[in-house]
């Protein structure tokens, strides 16, 4: 019988072919004494990359889907499929420096009550990117999106809270919301919490694990001796369309998490920001002609709200108990 690794790596591709051909050599470095396994799942790509994977890395256990199902459900999969005590989330578009992994499990196993660990994602060109955690989404954070706030203050530790703003990430410490680039956590604890919801999509899905395993008495934290590299959004590329899903999904966890009263008024708050941030690019595009890929974002967004508003559809979403 085969041992049992201490380790399962979960990979969901679409189209990162290139990504994971920087990233698979990189994980046996980062896993240094664990014993490990990875496991792709493929969310048909079409772009040969479960071809190029059987080919090139053998040892990797790939799951080729025959449609696109999303992260969430993909991440699903794969823990369906992974044998390790401990499962780790990774995205293919980032570069794993060595014994960060060891790392993550060490700090999970120093701290079982943490539930999440996440560790510290850094730019191609080693600076701190913050994105690896956030404060968990509140009312207060909605309004602060709403005003414009969070953008002329960014990274304000009150008046953009989510962000965690005045944390270099070069510390331990407690989070509100540990992101899907770098999870950590035992296979054991996966199940209690029932891994990711399926209904989300792209976005989102984090956040609603992280605020359920805060529910059932965990504590997310940080590890910041476990560093990645991370490029964002490389299976979303254009900035509306990401937009769009990372709106669609905080709407379905404000419904999911808050009480309805709650969530109508911080789904409005959205709305109301993400009009204030297209106006703002209109307003520019008529007085200069040409705006930032981030402000088309903001305006495609806003053009496409009726996609959002609602979040997931209204009959997969459970109301607030």
């Amino acid at each position: 019988m085969t041992p049992r690794p201490t380790l399962s790596v979960l990979i969901v591709a679409y189209r990162t072919r290139d990504e994971l051909e920087a990233l698979l050599p990189t994980i046996p470095a980062a896993a240094g004494s664990l014993t490990h396994e990875v496991v792709v799942v493929d969310n048909a790509s079409g772009d040969g990359t479960v071809e190029w994977l059987g080919k090139a890395h053998p040892e990797v256990s790939v799951l080729a889907l025959d449609e696109n199902i999303g992260f969430a459900r993909g991440v699903n999969l794969a823990a369906e499929r992974a044998a390790g005590e401990y499962l780790l989330l990774l995205n293919p578009d980032t570069l794993a420096r060595p014994h960060a992994f060891e790392h993550l499990v060490r700090f999970a196993r120093e701290h079982p009550g943490a539930g999440l660990v996440g560790g510290r994602t850094l730019t191609e060109t080693g600076e701190t990117e913050p994105s690896c955690c956030w404060g968990r989404p509140t009312l207060w954070s909605a309004f602060c999106f709403a005003t414009g706030l969070t953008t002329a203050l960014r990274g304000h530790p009150v008046l953009d809270p989510e962000s965690l703003g005045g944390w270099d990430r070069t510390t331990s410490r407690e989070v509100g919301v540990v992101t899907g680039c770098l999870l950590l956590c035992s296979a054991a604890t996966w199940e209690r919490l029932g891994g990711f919801d399926p209904r989300f999509f792209m976005y989102g899905e984090d956040t609603d694990l992280s605020l359920r395993a805060w529910k059932a008495g965990y504590r997310p934290a940080i590890a910041p001796e476990a560093e990645v590299v991370h490029t964002i959004g490389a299976s979303s590329s254009v900035p509306a369309l990401r937009r769009i899903m990372i709106l669609r999904g905080k709407a379905t966890v404000f419904r999911l998490h808050w009480r309805p009263s709650a969530a109508r008024l911080g789904i409005a708050l959205l709305v109301g920001g993400v009009g204030l941030r297209a106006g703002l690019g209109l307003l520019k595009r008529r007085l200069r002609g040409v705006v930032s890929a981030d402000q088309e974002g903001w305006i495609g967004a806003w053009r496409a709200r009726a996609n959002w508003v609602g979040g997931y559809p209204d009959e997969e979403v459970e109301p607030f108990e």
